[in-house]
């Protein structure tokens, strides 16, 4: 045997040494078995977890959720079908003579972002879309009691000097199914527009005082449409032939759609749009449940509502995750696993995006909050991301919110008076017109939503076409960008890893099948001519 076939036979050897060596670490350290977790709940916050089970997808996390409302989440919870439920309101409401009791399993709740109800409407004037109204409270009350019922009512006239108001009939579209966005909204109406909600619960045959509910009483003859989940009432504003609409609904929807909402007037006398630095001021006023057991970490907004910023948003509020924290059917300490590092991820790496995909991003006294929860995850407690490698756009050296103190004063054309900002809001400032989903309504990339909606055949955000991911426009800046995975370390994981490994094994046996059998060859024959 000539020394050359030695030498590449000893080669051979070396390779398969190294592939041993390398498959063995990777497959008992630095592989991650994330096994499927599913959730149901919030339409109000399913555009920011969509695009974060999205990104997780890298990591090898399968995370399923089904956007059916905040109170079909928490009746799933409840019954044990989930893993997780989104909910904008915790469990006990009382919804009339109905009680929504916590469930027996032991569980948690955990923000995962903050964000605005907007008020986002399809309407125009003279052949020209209306993309700079504002509203008041008392005026957006009576829209959705039917107290007000057309567009140049002189109580709307007073809000928009600036406007030429059509006599067009107006159309309120609520939700049909028990949501968080409706208890969010009657929550600010029974707080602050008492009187004016009490009525009409009244004309629809409920107790008063009405307060809170998540099922929207519609009154027959009063013109309302009901349409379910977040993306029924935006679709449905969002379609070309429904002019005269008006929805409340997550900003982000509006963003994804491309139509205006209404600025609404705060309590410093200034109109303001749910930008996500108008909601981390408004948010400054909300009170958090510090005190241990199933209430902790609930939201009271009675300060959000009455915030004296001129920045404020009034109607700011946040999002909650409810979390097993036992193994009680159907979770497992796989499962466990499995969210807990989907939350890490959330709750730091997730919050970069909020902004663009129209929300705002937790501050940091609720991300070290949302992490104490991530602890008491069966299965995923170890996993805890340190605070201090979260990369959150609110954190401060000083623990205020960054966003909240450099958020821009109003103009003084949007504060109350007889002049009135120009300038288009929603998604419509970065749509012109406004055209990016009023001919298809709103897709999500896998459903038929036309050629202007969000994810569809024609586009991302605002109708633009997606690279990496969606496009969205910064309502503050104009400035649009990708919304893209982030890369990040997720439990712990290894830079070089099983994929990189069975790459370079992949690429050293190739070599090895091109070049090697000539070699052979020819060692033979020198072999045979050697004897």
């Amino acid at each position: 045997m000539s020394r050359s076939f030695t030498l590449y036979v000893r080669a051979i050897v070396a390779v398969v040494a190294v592939a041993v060596l390398a498959l063995g670490p990777v497959t008992s350290a630095n592989a991650v078995d994330y096994v499927p977790i599913s959730g149901a709940g919030s339409s109000w916050s399913s555009n920011a977890l969509d695009q974060w089970r999205r990104n997780v997808e890298q990591y090898g996390m399968r995370v399923n959720y089904a956007s059916t409302g905040s109170s079909d989440g928490r009746n799933q919870f409840r019954s044990g079908t989930i893993d997780f439920a989104v909910s904008e309101i915790p469990y006990g409401l009382r919804d009339g003579s109905v009680v929504d009791d916590p469930p027996s399993r032991p569980f948690a709740y955990m923000p995962i972002v903050a964000g605005g109800t907007a008020f986002m409407y399809n309407l125009s004037s003279g052949g020209k879309q209306i993309a700079n109204l504002r509203l008041s409270g008392p005026v957006i009350a009576k829209i959705f009691t039917g107290a007000i019922s057309e567009w140049n009512d002189p109580a709307i006239v007073a809000d928009n000097p600036g406007i030429d108001l059509p006599a067009r009939k107006i159309v309120p579209v609520v939700r049909s199914d028990g949501s968080g966005s409706t208890a969010q909204f009657t929550t600010w109406m029974s707080k602050t527009q008492a009187s004016i909600w009490d009525a009409y619960c009244r004309a629809a045959g409920r107790s008063t005082p009405c307060g809170v509910t998540s099922n929207y009483p519609v009154i027959a003859g009063k013109g309302f449409i009901a349409q379910p989940n977040s993306q029924g009432v935006a679709g449905y504003v969002a379609q070309a032939a429904n002019v005269g609409t008006i929805t409340y609904v997550e900003y982000s929807y509006a963003l994804k759609t491309g139509f205006p909402v209404a600025k609404v007037l705060n309590s410093a006398g200034y109109y303001v749009e749910p930008t996500a630095s108008n909601v981390a001021v408004g948010l400054l006023g909300a009170k958090i449940n510090t005190t241990r057991g199933n209430s902790y970490l609930t939201q009271i907004l009675d300060g959000v509502y009455a915030n004296a910023d001129p920045r404020a948003y009034p109607l700011s509020s946040y999002s909650y995750m409810i979390i097993p924290t036992s193994t009680d059917a159907p979770f497992t300490n796989d499962k466990g696993k499995t969210l807990a590092a989907f939350a890490n991820y959330f709750l730091c790496e997730g919050q970069q995006q909020a902004e663009v995909l129209g929300y705002s991003p937790l501050p940091i006294n609720l991300v070290k909050a949302g992490l104490e929860q991530v602890g008491l995850i069966p299965g995923g407690g170890e996993t805890v991301t340190n605070i201090a490698k979260c990369n959150n756009p609110t954190f401060s050296a000083d623990g205020s919110n960054t966003l909240a103190t450099k958020a821009p004063m109003p103009p003084a054309c949007d504060k109350k008076g007889a002049t009135q900002c120009t300038t288009a809001t929603g998604g419509a400032a970065g749509a012109g017109s406004g055209s990016g989903g009023a001919s298809g309504g709103l897709g999500d990339g896998s459903s038929s939503g036309g050629t202007g909606g969000f994810g569809g055949s024609g586009g991302g955000f605002l109708g633009i076409p997606v690279g990496n991911g969606p496009i969205a426009c910064n309502p503050d800046t104009g400035v649009c960008q990708n919304v893209v995975a982030e890369a990040t370390n997720i439990d712990n994981r290894a830079g070089w890893g099983l994929p990189q490994t069975v790459m370079l094994l992949a690429v050293a046996l190739f070599l090895m099948v091109v070049f090697l059998p000539p070699v052979l060859v020819r060692s033979i024959r020198r072999g045979g001519r050697s004897r």
